[in-house]
Order: C-alpha cells, then structure tokens, then sequence
C-alpha cells in the first residue's frame, strides 16, 4: 500500500521560464509531504495473522494510521515460525525500511541482533524491552487495567467464581493475569466475599495455557473446563485463539468475556458482542504513531515507552452492551481506583511488569 502522489501542471511557457531561472536558484528544500514518501515503514509479525483482533491488528492499524495521516509507505510480513523472525527482518531491511516494528516477545532476540546489523535502520518491539540505540521498545503494564478487570469480574460474578487463561507462560501474558487476580482479591478485601478464580494462581504462578495463539479449538477446550468450575466470566490472553473461549461462552450461556489487547467488541465479529463485557486495552496507536513520526522528523529516541494507566497506554474499553448490566456503584468504584493507582495510593505489582 503506498501513498498517492499529486502533479502540479505548469503551462509550458511558464516551464520555460522555470527552466532558465534554475541555474541561478538554490536547489529547493524537500517538502515533508516528499520526504514522508520516501519513507517506508515495516512491521514483522510473530504469529497469527494481521488481523487477530488482538495485538498484530492493533499494531497494524497504527503503521496503517501513519501511512494514511503521514503519507509513508508500509510493509508487512508475518512469521510463520520461529525461524523466519531473522529471515522476515533481513528482508525488510534489504527492501529498504526505513524503520522496523517487530510485535512479539518472541522477536526480541531477532530485533536485537537486526538493530546491531543495520544500525541505520531504527526499530521498535511490542510487548519486550530490548536495549539498543536504534530501538525503542514498547511496552504496557498491563497489570494496572487488568487489576481493573478482575475487580470489574468479581463485582459481576453471578457464581462466585471467574477465570483467565493464556496462550503462552510469558511475561506480557501473565501480567495481564496477575493483574487480574489482584483485582478479585482486591474485591474480596472491599467487600468481604469469596469470589475465586480458575485458571491462575498469582503466588505460585501456575495456571491453564494453550501454549498457542492461534488455535481456538484448544482455547475452547480450556474455557469450556473453566465453565464447568463455574466461571461465569472469563478472561483469554491469547490472541485470536481467544475466540474458542467467546464461542464456548456463547454455547454455555449467561458467560461474559474480557478480551484484551484492541477492544473485542470491535474485533470480534458480531456474534460475539454482546458477550463482550470490556476490554483490557493497550493504547497502540498513539504510541507506535508517535515514535514513526518522531523518526520521520529525525529525532527518534532510543529506550523504552510504558504504557500505563496515568498515560493512557492502558485502559478499559466501554462496556457496549453490558453497560446497563453494570450497576452505577460498581463503574464508581473503577473510576476510584483507577484514580488511586494512577496516585499511587494502590500498587499494583506483577513479575512479569516492565521496569
């Protein structure tokens, strides 16, 4: 996908005229609009596809929000296993981008020794810090939102009991988990109940994975147990195999699911959603657009951005159609520990955090 180009006609005496003035003029400056056209910027994808209504879609949308608001050209490739992470970034950069995005904890390694090999490209990572002068890592402390989440379940929670699972035991997953687990503790703490949750167990770190991103037939075999606990909310940090769980909640019935990542609501298709209760958002756009268009003006930055609650790189997504479900007490209650987090006054503390 590459931006179009506009010509400005010139009648052909006036050319002339042009022409012999050339000589004695200044070579003319380049224009934004010229150099933002011959700037390309390129995305490498771990698994999946680009549209796995999770973090490669929201990843994708924001280089395609750049490509659309800054006029660049954009390039995409996703690895179908671990040996193309090196292979997909050497051919990106023999092709000529000008910036890399690599999404993925997995591509970590990769992008470093890709940054150390073409030091004049600059690079970013999603979901993994990587150091590295020519890199700047994006990452979310999703623990903050997710604590939101958990307590947003447990308020909600017809059975006393919810679950969360995950698609790999890695850190950008678990900390959503963790996250999640201290929000229901946190609403037992408030209100003196026993809400319990399946599928992680924050002190021991153990829990139910897929070890898989894109097979939804195995998510739905891990949510259809949680069901049978008696989850009656649930949490898939798995990408688009997530879907497995939004189709055993359909199937079972009075089951809510939070997605994470871009908002469910949106991505998911519409069978789904109004099983959506909300979404633990990581506010790609901003910050992946922010960081192309700093590179496009020359001043790209290496180190890491973190995404949080106080900067908005975390949220939750609006309840659609669980709006009415939730009782105006229980939303209340959100916007004040939001705002205590954001103080300070609450901690939330994950392993799996960025530092």
């Amino acid at each position: 996908m590459t931006s179009s180009t506009s010509f400005l006609r010139i009648p052909a005496a006036s050319a002339v005229v042009l022409l012999a003035l050339a000589g004695c003029a200044a070579a003319p400056e380049e224009s934004p609009d010229a150099a933002a056209s011959d700037y390309t910027a390129c995305m490498v994808a771990n698994s999946g596809n680009l549209e796995d209504r999770s973090f490669n879609q929201a990843s994708y949308e924001a280089l395609q929000r750049a490509e659309s608001e800054l006029g660049i050209e954009l390039r995409t490739a996703v690895s179908q296993s671990e040996g193309d992470y090196e292979t997909n970034i050497n051919a990106m950069a023999d092709a000529g981008c000008d910036y890399i995005l690599t999404v993925g904890w997995e591509l970590a390694e990769a992008t470093a020794v890709g940054a150390e090999t073409y030091p004049d490209i600059n690079f970013s990572i999603v979901d993994e810090t990587v150091e590295g002068d020519n890199i700047r890592s994006i990452v979310y402390d999703t623990a903050q939102a997710a604590f939101l989440a958990g307590y947003l379940a447990a308020g909600l929670s017809q059975t006393g009991v919810v679950g969360t699972f995950g698609g790999g035991n890695q850190p950008p997953v678990t900390v959503f988990m963790d996250g999640y687990w201290d929000g229901v503790q946190h609403y037992n703490a408030e209100k003196g109940t026993n809400v319990r949750v399946v599928g992680w167990d924050k002190p021991s770190q153990t829990g139910s994975f897929t070890d898989d991103f894109v097979n939804a037939v195995l998510a739905r075999t891990l949510a259809d147990g949680l069901i049978e606990q008696g989850a009656d909310i649930i949490m898939p940090v798995a990408a688009q195999a997530g879907e497995g769980a939004a189709t055993a909640a359909l199937e079972a019935g009075g089951v809510g699911i939070i997605w994470v990542d871009a908002d469910g609501y949106e991505t998911l298709a519409a069978q789904f959603q109004p099983l959506i209760v909300t979404t633990v958002l990581k506010q790609m756009s901003d910050a992946v657009f922010e960081i192309v268009s700093q590179d496009l003006e020359g001043e790209f930055e290496g180190g890491s951005y973190i995404g949080t609650l106080e900067n908005n790189g975390v949220a939750l997504a609006p309840f659609h159609d669980w709006e009415s479900k939730v009782p105006a007490e229980l939303a209340a209650e959100l916007d004040a520990l939001r705002d205590a987090i954001i103080a300070g006054e609450i901690v939330v503390e994950s392993e799996a955090s960025p530092r």
